[in-house]
């Protein structure tokens, strides 16, 4: 089996050298990932300039460019044959709700969906990263379960959540929907030491609501959060309502 490894926080984050040697027994791994952060890219291409890329020490493959750029640069010039399997992670932080909308961790494994091969993004919802050296054998165990299966789904990605605890510690695995969060005062306003103006998005706090599968209520009880993404967003419930507008040229 052929495994691509990617991330969003660049190519030296902890996370995905954690990520990599978690599936390293379950195949064929080829890394291929940005070359610095790019978290919050959501599913952004390069194409406005050319991208570069470079092999490490490690034999890994750095992209300047987004988490989207190095799946499509993967499977279209890189890499001899196709993956069998996309892993994108481990990212330092969660990915819960509307983050999934932003992220680039989640952009790359749904980049790899919409090119039929099937994909998990996995985030880690605490602020330690030397913590995530000791998800090594929860997180392979878990994998193997994932990878392994011969009925994965089409047009689906599986996102996954660690809670903010030792695996120890952890209540079980959930299969969740995603939450609701709003964010408050996450724009900040100010002027620099020349009396510019800048901005500064990002900080602030948030409010998150949902149903009791909600993935965020699993993390919050110590749970591990699963959630299927797919790719299509069209709201069947609304599309006799809105057919029902009679809209006109």
């Amino acid at each position: 089996m052929r495994l691509l490894v990617t991330n969003d926080d660049g190519y030296m984050a902890p996370g995905l050298d954690v990520l990599a040697r978690a599936v390293s027994g379950l195949g064929e791994v080829h890394v291929i990932a940005p070359d610095r952060e790019q978290s919050a890219t959501s599913h952004s291409l390069t194409m406005h300039f050319p991208l570069r890329v470079r092999r490490t020490v490690s034999n890994w493959i750095t992209v300047d460019g987004t988490p989207t750029d190095c799946v499509v640069l993967a499977i279209g010039a890189l890499l001899e044959e196709r993956p069998d399997f996309v892993l994108s992670g481990v990212n330092h932080g969660a990915n819960l709700g509307d983050d999934v909308l932003y992220s680039g961790t989640v952009a790359a494994a749904m980049e790899a969906t919409i090119l039929g091969i099937p994909a998990v993004a996995i985030s880690y919802a605490g602020k330690d990263r030397d913590a995530l050296e000791e998800w090594l054998p929860s997180l392979t165990k878990l994998l193997e379960q994932i990878v392994g299966r011969g009925d994965f789904p089409a047009e689906t990605l599986l996102n996954v959540n660690l809670p903010p605890i030792p695996p120890s510690k952890v209540a079980g695995i959930k299969v969740t929907t995603l939450g609701r969060r709003a964010y408050m005062d996450s724009l900040t306003r100010a002027q620099d030491p020349s009396g510019r103006e800048y901005f500064w998005i990002g900080g602030g706090e948030s409010r998150w609501w949902g149903g009791p599968d909600s993935d965020f209520r699993a993390i919050e009880a110590g749970f591990i959060s699963v959630t299927p993404l797919h790719l299509d967003l069209t709201n069947y419930r609304l599309l006799q309502d809105v057919g029902e507008w009679d809209l006109k040229l």
